[in-house]
């Protein structure tokens, strides 16, 4: 098993649970529409682009639409279970390429449901996460309107945001500073300190890949 299964396996059990209707942290999405996310993600390269690139979403939307409409809520399921794609064909690429996103996602599920708590992970998930966040904290707070200096509880730190001007510090585990720099800011238990202006400013902007 590698943490990208994990996480795949855990979130689907997830979302045969809680059922097609369920909330989500994903604006506007239910679960349902999160099953048909990473199902065309995964099997509809075609689609992809529209993920990222606002101009062509209304054809990645599209494309969920008719995958909804093609599969009953519990068979998408099933589908999202078996990695698709080029990560049902190489073990190493799904590791790679989806541990976050199924992390994140699997989070976006539990965390808008009553009563979430944080999950305790096992240290090599946490370290890879961290390793992660540190990576590519450039790239996720590029449109914070101010500095960002990320502090991993255990140890850890690194930067993101604009290099000059006011910043904000935030600590946290690896999980919720993950969380944080994907645009859950709500949502993610850290500790956020600095000039009070900057500290709501970095919490309403929109942050993520």
């Amino acid at each position: 098993m590698t943490y990208a299964r994990d996480e795949r396996n855990a979130l689907c059990d997830l979302l045969d649970r809680v059922g097609p209707d369920a909330p989500t942290l994903c604006t506007g999405w239910t679960t349902y529409d999160l099953a048909a996310h990473l199902a065309v993600r995964e099997r509809r390269p075609d689609a992809m682009p529209g993920i990222a690139v606002k101009a062509l979403s209304g054809y990645t939307a599209s494309v969920m639409a008719a995958m909804k409409a093609r599969h009953p809520y519990p068979e998408l399921v099933g589908i999202v279970r078996q990695p698709g794609g080029v990560y049902g064909l190489a073990r190493f690429l799904d590791e790679t390429v989806n541990t976050i996103e199924l992390f994140v996602h699997h989070e976006d599920v539990r965390r808008a449901q009553p009563a979430w708590e944080p999950r305790e992970l096992p240290a090599g998930l946490d370290r890879l996460l961290w390793q992660r966040v540190s990576a590519g904290a450039r790239l996720m707070l590029r449109r914070s309107p101010v500095g960002v200096v990320l502090h991993r509880l255990g140890g850890g730190v690194t930067l993101g945001g604009p290099r000059q001007g006011l910043r904000v510090e935030v600590t946290g585990t690896a999980s919720e500073l993950l969380m944080f720099c994907f645009g859950r800011q709500e949502h993610a238990r850290v500790e956020l300190t600095g000039d009070p202006e900057a500290v709501a400013r970095v919490r309403s902007a929109t942050l993520g890949i």
